[in-house]
């Protein structure tokens, strides 16, 4: 039976698949200073700053070692361009002072989430390095300390996860683009604490996965001394079927979408084991891949349709090409949603090629590369029609070689099956290749820092921190603040969790916890699903705006327009969204007038429906107050209006 081309999701029962699925959750700790000097541990944007250019390259380890994945980013040739600001920044981050001892503050943070989680905090804290030579780091490497080892977490259905290992860490230069082989870091992120929580592969489902994230990350936020928004957290997965290999997921920012990038995962594995078995039954052996000659096809081109390969002739480029005995049909197999086995070989001629892609047989003729050009390819290439495949490349024909060499070389995978990378999640949840792996050489002992005891005393400043257990809180937030108890679970679950908590005692007695905690968790929802970028919110905003609230400047109905407003609208005041929507406060005399005028108009109406016409009056009311007045206030003169009327008959 023929491989299905398509990749179909509902075929796979994970546990028939023995999935397995660890994760690493890296989330920023809210300390004063970053982790190794005293500059602030915060993003700034500003001019006064230095900028410098560096090249990194890797080193042999105490073994004598080349790391795999340092290597392979040296061979990009990149230079890298560091903006220092100097309110954010100094001499620790340019590596051109020792960095100091570790930060106090962010060490009990962690520990206090280590004992949260049951963990074992280390005796003693020694900071390690680990080489990091894509340019997000200064010093080639980031240094990055155990603090604590095992415990667990218990998901819905009872399971007991295993927590490996708890680290403290530095986080990495903030990238800001680039400009050819240049890429551009800005250095106010480098530094910022990061805790590390890695689990064991205990996961075997990607619900199961996606609650575990969940339950660390609302671990994160219960202590209350940790950053939000986006870039503050990231998850990354390590991901296995049975008979496939262990591949790392990097940067999944968004919690909603691991289960997706796990099943995609898995369903990407086991199409490369389909596509294995094909290849075998078609009799392929590795050393059928051998010896493959890269051949110049560059005459068959000549007078191409293809504006890409007339663009890269034009500049002095070449078309070379490589024949896969038995891979006919192969390329075109979708092995996650969109992506097929040809991409993955396009992933890998263009980071080790650097170039934009591939053409390959299984998709031609098309991109104005015609069927009499494919002929020519087969018979310049002495390829067999239905049973080999063709891949070309065109680009400066070095880059081009090297582009062909990589993807021979993930052909040859393909007849072990899955092979170990490390891989970047895309938006949908498909993922795409980023390195190899890298191997044990990577880590080494940092001599600059002297080992950190931790003592008894720290041990007593961390358990202050532990953090209030969740069915604790939820009980407190239903009693004390009168919540229900779907409203406090959505709260407890929020990012937003330690500012409800902030400006629910700030503003007791003024503004209900109930309209804190629907702003927060469903305003700001609603406003998303609407495409608002609420990230643009900052928590000075929300406090604001409910401290004008609780002066009666404006009415809870404007939170909505003017939170809508300062996200679409970066940089501006609370003040001046107020101005600018006209939502300032309507005075009772205004209210009472409107109502009256609109009373006036639906007077026939009272009289003949009664009370019925409550909710029509209001309607019309606050659309012309516009949110200008609070809705219980206006209710009660909308009341006593219409017993008026009533009343009058």
């Amino acid at each position: 039976m023929p491989l299905d081309p398509k990749a179909r999701l509902e075929e796979l029962d994970f546990s028939k698949l023995g999935l397995k699925v660890g994760l690493e959750i890296h989330q920023q700790l809210a300390t004063q200073h970053k982790l190794f000097c005293k500059c602030p541990a915060e993003l700034v944007e500003e001019d006064a700053e230095d900028v410098f250019p560096r090249r990194l390259r890797p080193t042999r380890s105490e073994l004598g070692e080349v790391d795999i994945a340092a290597l392979f980013e040296w061979r990009k040739g990149r230079v890298y361009e560091y903006h220092a600001p100097r309110t954010a920044s100094c001499l620790v981050e340019a590596d051109e002072e020792p960095p100091h001892p570790l930060n106090e503050e962010a060490l009990k943070i962690a520990l206090a989430i280590a004992l949260a989680l049951g963990a074992k905090p280390v005796d003693e804290v020694h900071v390690m390095r680990k080489i990091v030579i894509d340019g997000s780091n200064t010093t080639g490497f980031q240094r990055t300390a155990v603090i604590a080892l095992g415990g667990h977490i218990t998901l819905s259905n009872g399971k007991r996860v295993g927590i490996q290992t708890i680290c403290l860490e530095e986080d990495a230069a903030r990238k800001l683009g680039e400009e050819g082989v240049k890429t551009k870091y800005r250095l106010d992120r480098l530094g910022i604490p990061l805790i590390e929580v890695s689990t064991a592969p205990d996961l075997n489902t990607p619900e199961e996965a996606q609650e575990a994230a969940y339950v660390i990350g609302q671990l994160f936020r219960l202590t209350g001394r940790v950053r939000r928004g986006i870039g503050t957290i990231r998850q990354d997965l390590n991901i296995s079927i049975e008979g496939g290999a262990k591949v790392e997921i990097k940067g999944v920012q968004r919690l909603d979408l691991i289960a997706k990038v796990v099943a995609y995962e898995a369903l990407r594995q086991y199409r490369l084991l389909q596509i294995r078995d094909e290849l075998k039954a078609r009799g392929l052996k590795p050393e059928d891949l051998d010896n493959i000659e890269i051949i110049d096809v560059t005459d068959v081109f000549r007078n191409t349709k293809s504006k890409v390969i007339k663009r890269a002739l034009s500049r002095g480029g070449r078309v070379l090409a490589v024949k896969l005995p038995g891979f006919h049909g192969i390329l075109g197999v979708e092995v996650q949603p969109g992506r097929r086995f040809g991409t993955e070989l396009a992933d890998y001629a263009r980071f080790w090629g650097g170039v934009g892609g591939i053409f390959h047989t299984d998709e031609l003729p098309a991109y104005g590369i015609t069927s009499e050009e494919v002929e020519k390819l087969y018979e310049v290439t002495g390829a067999r029609k239905g049973y080999d495949a063709i891949v070309i490349v065109a680009d400066e024909e070095k880059k081009a070689r090297k582009a062909l060499e990589a993807v021979i070389e993930r052909a040859k995978q393909a007849l072990v099956g899955v092979p170990r990378e490390t891989r970047a999640a895309l938006d949908d949840g498909t993922t795409r290749y980023m390195r190899p792996q890298p191997g044990a050489a990577r880590m080494y002992p940092e001599t600059d820092i002297p080992p950190m005891e931790v003592t008894e005393e720290i041990l007593r400043e961390a358990e202050k921190l532990v953090p209030e257990p969740p069915a604790k809180k939820l009980e407190r937030f239903v009693r004390e603040y009168g919540l229900s108890e779907e409203l406090a679970k959505q709260v407890i679950r929020d990012i937003h969790l330690d500012v409800f908590e902030r400006l629910v005692e700030k503003y007791k007695g003024k503004v209900p916890a109930t309209l804190i905690a629907y702003t927060l968790v469903s305003t700001l929802k609603n406003l998303r699903h609407e495409g608002v970028p609420v990230d643009n919110i900052s928590d000075e905003h929300l406090d604001e705006v409910f401290g004008l609230v609780a002066q009666g400047k404006i009415a809870k109905e404007a939170i909505p327009d003017v939170l809508k407003y300062l996200a679409e609208h970066p940089g501006s005041t609370v003040k001046e969204a107020i101005e600018k929507l006209g939502l300032g406060a309507a005075s009772l005399e205004e209210v009472q007038r409107v109502v009256d005028e609109v009373v006036e108009q639906l007077r026939s109406e009272i009289l003949e429906r009664g009370e019925r016409v409550f909710g029509k009056i209001m309607g019309r009311v606050m659309a012309r107050l516009r949110g200008r007045a609070d809705g219980r206030v206006v209710a009660e003169i909308v009341k006593k209006k219409i017993r008026e009327v009533l009343g009058s008959q």
